[in-house]
């Protein structure tokens, strides 16, 4: 099963799973659908200690609640709030997720 996509909006999934298919077909080469996927799909930024806490406390969560929705340890919530820890891959696109629409888009 393949993971659900998250896309900037209806029209650009709609662009985005056209140049998917027209990839499958070899009409669409590799280089282009990655400039597709930059534009259409969700960005993933880097965020401050400061932000990462603003993202939480604006959703009213504890550090443990925070964690368990982003599946990491509290702890490692915490070390990314005080700095010692960045995060990325999946966690940087579920941060990510949760500033645009907030927890119940990872619930």
């Amino acid at each position: 099963m393949s993971k659900k996509k998250q896309y900037r909006s209806a029209i650009m999934a709609a662009i985005h799973e056209t140049a998917q298919d027209l990839h499958t077909a070899g009409t669409l080469n590799d280089k282009t659908l990655r400039k597709f996927d930059k534009a259409c799909l969700t960005p993933v930024r880097n965020f401050t200690p400061a932000e990462i806490r603003a993202i939480r406390e604006k959703e009213g969560a504890s550090q443990p609640v925070f964690a368990m929705y982003l599946n990491v340890s509290a702890g490692i919530v915490s070390k990314w709030e005080r700095g010692e820890k960045r995060p990325a891959g999946p966690s940087l696109k579920l941060l990510s997720l949760i500033e645009k629409k907030g927890l119940s888009a990872v619930a």
